[in-house]
């Protein structure tokens, strides 16, 4: 299987050397990868002396960014592998993803086991990653466990090309997309199955720079779940637990917020979000006029 690996960045050069640097440790080489930036200020030092490495510019977005490498990969590849810039795979990753697509025709996307998740507070440092890293593979997973998804965390996932066809990210879901990833690959199922595998794991460093305002996160958190179930392809019972666990942790937390958290700005976000929702105004891209 050819395996090509996809990185859309922003705003984080330094880190993008260091994962490239990073990705020669795999025991399974990529046969490519491609950075997707809006333009080279965003890149840094971007060779590798052991894989071949690709940089394409285009228009700020998650979403765009991500459709610039599927259209530049189009049959070219059998697996397309997207990684954050800030996600810190195992060593043994990309040899586990192609095995398990090999093993299982029916198996159209594959996500790992994030073991250590920086988005979920202050963020993980590189040296914790590696350390981490280090503490997985000296204590393997002894039972594989499988687990069917509704869609799969775009931090790492990877995709039978041949599964995509036509399929694109929603560039309505702009700059940092939230739930882009729920959406594409749970259009995915109709191919086949999206699947957690615990042996496949990784660090997601959580790295704050280059993300959005408050107020246009916390608007994304409730527009957005709304628009995807209108669209049809996210159900309520995955979209509308998400959007009330997140307005329910930004009323508590409001109150002491975490340093790393805007939270006062994603409430006012989701309290902005849910005024347009009673007037029937469903628009993601209205975080560009915040």
């Amino acid at each position: 299987m050819r395996l090509v690996v996809a990185i859309p960045t922003l705003g984080r050069s330094e880190q993008l050397t260091r994962l490239l640097a990073h990705l020669e440790r795999q025991s399974r080489l990529p046969d490519q990868v491609i950075i997707a930036a809006p333009d080279a200020t965003h890149v840094g030092s971007v060779q590798s002396a052991r894989f071949p490495v690709s940089v394409i510019f285009g228009k700020k977005g998650l979403t765009t960014q991500r459709n610039n490498v599927l259209e530049h990969v189009a049959r070219r590849f059998d697996i397309v592998t997207f990684f954050d810039d800030d996600f810190v795979p195992a060593d043994d990753y990309l040899e586990r993803v192609e095995a398990s697509f090999a093993a299982h025709d029916d198996w159209v996307v594959v996500m790992g086991d994030v073991i250590l998740d920086g988005a979920r507070n202050a963020g993980v440092t590189w040296e914790d990653a590696m350390d981490a890293l280090d503490r997985a593979k000296a204590e393997p997973c002894v039972v594989t466990r499988i687990a069917n998804h509704v869609g799969a965390y775009g931090c790492n996932m990877s995709i039978r090309e041949a599964s995509i066809g036509t399929l694109r990210f929603d560039e309505r879901l702009v700059l940092y997309g939230w739930q882009e990833d729920i959406d594409f690959t749970s259009q995915l199922r109709k191919k086949g199955r999206v699947v957690g595998v615990s042996s496949i794991v990784g660090i997601h460093l959580g790295i704050k720079t280059g993300r959005i305002s408050g107020v246009r996160f916390g608007y994304s958190q409730i527009v957005n779940p709304v628009y995807l179930i209108r669209k049809g392809s996210v159900p309520a019972s995955f979209a509308l637990p998400l959007m009330l666990r997140n307005i329910a942790a930004n009323i508590v937390r409001s109150m002491r917020p975490e340093p790393y958290i805007d939270r006062r700005g994603r409430l006012w976000g989701n309290l902005l979000a849910m005024s347009h929702l009673v007037i029937g105004r469903i628009q993601p891209e209205y975080i560009l006029e915040i």
